[in-house]
């Protein structure tokens, strides 16, 4: 049986919806995803989703596209900002989409768990050439979230299965919204609704449009963005996306500089909002959340980790890599990717 989706179109009023292109423009700027980091002390020099990365740049993405590594991680290499965490709003009018019914409702839908608690808002930016790598988005579990562990390690956590009696269900409501007349070329929703051996589904996102699913569990990614042949720009650490007014952008050196290293329109972006919230069975089950009863150290995961891989026979009993070579195996053994499929 396939995953469960919702699919809310249109998903708001035409004048929130255009709010949410007023937030967009106003929040900025808009730096890239890959510099996010955790406050965790374990392997702190390895990007957040270096898993991720690492499986597309080793076999070219969805369509096993055969380019260079470094074009490859350019194509990948997108814009994120968040909008809100937990009751931190980082944006004056969010509060509308973080708490909206219609996402509320999905939610209880997608798990038939009756109270949700929105959690985290963000917002994604992709540019003409850039795709979003394959992947399931980050879990979190009782004591262990994306700002205290390494997100690579919470996806492994859950890929694992090793960690489910402390997992937090999240229903993932991915939302899309461009101005009238200026919808993007490309940037299909690709996801799989079967698991990573199944058929892949595409949702052909436009503006006020939006889909729920279990974005931890099913893999998914965004299809390339403008045209086939569209050259990634050579978007560089410290860069930033700034909104200049009308319908202009612009990529800039740092978020001090007035130089434009590229200009761009709104029809040249894919922007989506991701709005994640956790699903509980009922008051007693989100008061143990809140209570922080029974939660995960870091010590705690590395133990069980490192005990179900030498049970595996993937590590000697007294074997102990280094932090970074030990990610890379967790990685290797945990997670497994739908094979690319070329394009005919």
């Amino acid at each position: 049986m396939g995953a469960q989706t919702v699919v809310l179109d249109p998903l708001m009023s035409e004048a929130d919806a255009n709010e949410m292109l007023r937030i967009c423009e106003s929040f900025g700027p808009y730096g890239l995803y890959v510099v996010e980091t955790s406050e965790t002390e374990f392997a702190p020099e390895l990007a957040q989703r270096i898993d991720a990365a690492r499986n597309y740049v080793r076999t070219g993405g969805r369509f096993g596209r055969d380019e260079p590594a470094r074009t490859l991680a350019l194509r990948t290499n997108y814009l994120r900002e968040t909008y809100a965490y937990g009751q931190e709003l980082y944006v004056d009018g969010i509060e509308q989409f973080r708490s909206h019914t219609a996402l509320v409702e999905a939610a209880r839908e997608l798990y038939d768990r009756p109270v949700i608690e929105p959690a985290i808002v963000y917002a994604n930016l992709l540019l003409p050439g850039q795709e979003l790598a394959v992947h399931t988005d980050v879990p979190e579990f009782r004591g262990a979230n994306r700002k205290i562990i390494p997100q690579w390690m919470l996806v492994v956590m859950h890929h694992s299965g090793l960690f489910e009696p402390w997992r937090m269900p999240i229903a993932t409501g991915i939302a899309y919204f461009s101005p009238e007349g200026f919808e993007p070329v490309g940037g299909e929703l690709a996801y799989y609704p079967a698991g990573p051996g199944g058929d892949v589904r595409l949702f052909e996102a436009h503006h006020n449009s939006a889909m729920v699913l279990d974005t931890d569990s099913v893999f998914h990614g965004v299809d390339r963005v403008g045209a086939a042949d569209s050259e990634p720009f050579a978007i560089a650490p410290g860069n930033v996306l700034t909104f200049d007014g009308g319908t202009r952008w612009s990529i800039r050196p740092d978020a001090r500089s007035d130089d434009r290293l590229l200009e761009l329109s709104w029809s040249d972006l894919r922007f989506s909002v991701s709005w994640k919230a956790y699903c509980f069975a009922d008051e007693q089950e989100r008061a143990a959340w809140r209570a922080h009863t029974d939660d995960l150290s870091i010590e705690r995961i590395l133990d069980v980790l490192l005990g179900d891989l030498r049970s595996r026979r993937a590590l000697g009993a007294a074997e102990r890599p280094s932090d970074q070579e030990l990610a890379l195996l967790l990685i290797d053994t945990y997670e497994h990717y739908p094979a690319p499929q070329p394009a005919s």
